[in-house]
Formats: structure tokens, sequence, C-alpha cells
């Protein structure tokens, strides 16, 4: 089964023909949609409160506060999909990896994984591990109807990133030192990974989302050569184990202009780009048979109405040609964002793009 196919489930059939998932298949859409990455959290007023005094990993463990704050973006931008409340971190600390996310700074472990006899702490992960996650995304189906979530994981490289380096790193030297220096090692530690997404992925596919983003967020500071050899086939291993399920799978990364060919080859159907890239000549590096999504600059969203505008269209303009386009930022919504101007965007997105 593939992208292409109709899903089997009651919230697959139900979101089936909405714009955002019929935008993934590159079918025709009524209109663009949009959704933004971190739309469900920091930039909301109605977030800060209800996040007051709770720790963020406590916060995704927490199904009645995770169904909050995933459906206050859609009441409020009435953006064409959700995703869902969490982190890539929890399947770690799921799994018993003595991490967490330290206000900012971001998520930190306690004893980095470096070490052959490290792998022993990476066990496999159980739905049991997760059962906030089904119970969430459970209730959050009932509330959103035919609007689609969207399920998300850390890709292997990344969340490797985290283990080897033991927080948030600039230059990657320890992970690019044990992926050179020892590659078997390396090897060993992303396919690990690559399980403990999948089986993240799948809990929540199987709950009910409706489509699934794997988040490469730190991937863009590798060659392509690098890539190729030492992060694509994990991450094609993630892919492939969720592609029975033929909901869409999405795949992004920060700063991998170079690497969105790669990317698209690992596996997905949809392919995330940032604000670097022109979408036209994304399509381009690309290729046929994949949609992309993107990808206006975040820091756009501070300047004048005006000028939003401007930059949104032009993004619009250069997808113009593309086979299925999703319009989303080219990385997450910054902390101190206006949420009236990720209002104002969907309405105008929707509005130039109604057909």
């Amino acid at each position: 089964m593939s992208a292409n196919d109709s899903p089997s489930g009651a919230q697959q059939t139900k979101t089936y023909d909405s714009a955002f998932l019929k935008a993934c298949r590159r079918e025709p859409v009524p209109h663009t949609p949009v959704w933004f990455m971190r739309q469900a959290g920091r930039s909301l007023p109605e977030y800060l409160k209800v996040r007051e005094g709770i720790p963020m990993l406590e916060s995704c463990m927490r199904p009645e506060l995770v169904t909050e704050i995933t459906l206050q973006p859609v009441r409020r931008h009435k953006v064409d999909a959700a995703i869902f409340f969490s982190d890539i971190v929890v399947p770690l600390k799921a799994i018993g990896i003595d991490l967490d996310i330290k206000p900012g700074v971001g998520p930190v472990v306690a004893e980095p994984i470096r070490r052959r006899a490290d792998l022993d702490r990476l066990r496999a992960l159980t739905p049991d591990d997760v059962r906030y996650v089904t119970e969430a995304i459970g209730m959050l189906t009932g509330e959103l109807g035919a609007t689609p979530l969207i399920g998300f994981a850390g890709a292997p490289f990344t969340l490797a990133s985290y283990l080897v380096e033991g927080g948030p790193s600039r230059n990657h030297e320890h992970t690019k030192a044990l992926m050179y220096g020892d590659p078997e090692l390396w090897a060993d530690l992303l396919d690990r990974l690559a399980d403990i997404t999948a089986a993240f992925l799948k809990v929540q596919i199987e709950a009910g989302a409706s489509a699934i983003q794997l988040f490469d967020s730190w991937v863009g500071a590798l060659a392509p050569a690098d890539y190729r050899r030492s992060v694509m086939p994990a991450s094609a291993k993630v892919f492939r184990a969720v592609e029975g399920y033929g909901v869409p799978r999405i795949h992004f990364g920060v700063g991998t202009g170079e690497l969105l060919g790669l990317m698209g080859e690992a596996g997905a159907d949809v392919v995330g780009v940032d604000w670097r890239v022109p979408l036209d000549e994304a399509a381009r590096r690309v290729g046929p048979g994949k949609a992309l999504q993107g990808n206006l600059d975040p820091a756009v969203l501070f300047s004048t109405p005006e000028a939003v505008e401007t930059k949104t269209r032009e993004v619009l303009d250069a997808a113009a040609g593309l086979e299925g386009h999703i319009f989303n930022l080219g990385h997450g919504v910054l902390p101190t964002t206006d949420p009236d101007a990720l209002t104002r965007l969907v309405e105008y997105v929707h509005t130039q793009t109604a057909r």
C-alpha cells in the first residue's frame, strides 16, 4: 500500500478527502492546505496558561493536556491539519533513557551514548511504554473529526546526535567522530534508533494519526555522501516500516538544501523544504513523484502584514507548478510570534489559492 491508496480505519476514512491529505497525494485541492511546525505550543497565550508550572516532558504524558494543546491552533488559526503535541525525545524517555528537557537549552542526556556497551540502554519500544500517546490520539481524533492529525518522530540521525553529544550541539563533533571513527557502531546505533522510531510512529498511526512526519532537525550538518552512506539506510528503514499503513510520510530537516533529493529517495511521500531553497528549485532537486511542504521564513512574520503577504505570494508563485504543495513555514513557529499574524497568514493562503 502507498500514500495514493485509500487507507483503512475510521479516522483515516473521515480525513481522506481533506485538502491536506489530497495535497500529500498530489491530487487537486480546493485550496492550498496550511499547517505550521510548532503551531501547538509556545507562541499561544492559551498554551502558556495551561502549561504553567508543568515540565515539558510531563506535559507530553498527560492525555487531556496533550489534547487541549494540540487543538488550540486548530481552533484559533483554522489550519488544515493538527500536529500531535509531543517531543522527539519522548520515545527515548519512555524506554528509560535518563534525559530531561531544560528550559532555554533543550534535551539533555545524563549519560551520553558513545561506546558499544551503551547500546544496551536502547531497548525496544512497546505500545505499553507510551499508552498516554494512544489515549491522547484517541481523544483527539474524536474532537478533530475531518481534520487530519499528523503524528511525528525524530529521525535516527537527530536522535543519535542528542544521545552522543549529550544535548544540543552546534558542530556535532562527538557525533561525527563516532560516525567516521567507528562506522559499525554508528550503523548499529542508528539501526536500533530506527526500530524505536518506527515503533513510536506505528503507535500513533494505529491510534488514528492520518499522516506522519519524520523530523531530521540536525542532518543538514552532513554532506550528501555522508548522508547517503551513514544516515539514509536508517531513515529508509523507518519509512519502510510504516509504508503498509498507507498514510502519507513527510520528511523534514533544517539546512538540507543539498540533501533534498536524498531525503525524498529515503522514502518520503512529501519533502519538507526550509526557507533557503525556493520551492520550484526544490522540486527540481527532489524530482517527480513527491509533494513538497514549505517554506516561508518564520522570521518574516515579525514584519508588516504587507511584507508577509508579499513573501507569502513569492512562496505560492514558486509552488504554482508543483504536483502537490502544503504551505508551511521553513522551520517551526518562533516563540515570540504574534498569533494573529499566523491567523492572517492562514486566511491569506486560503483566499489566494481558492480553486
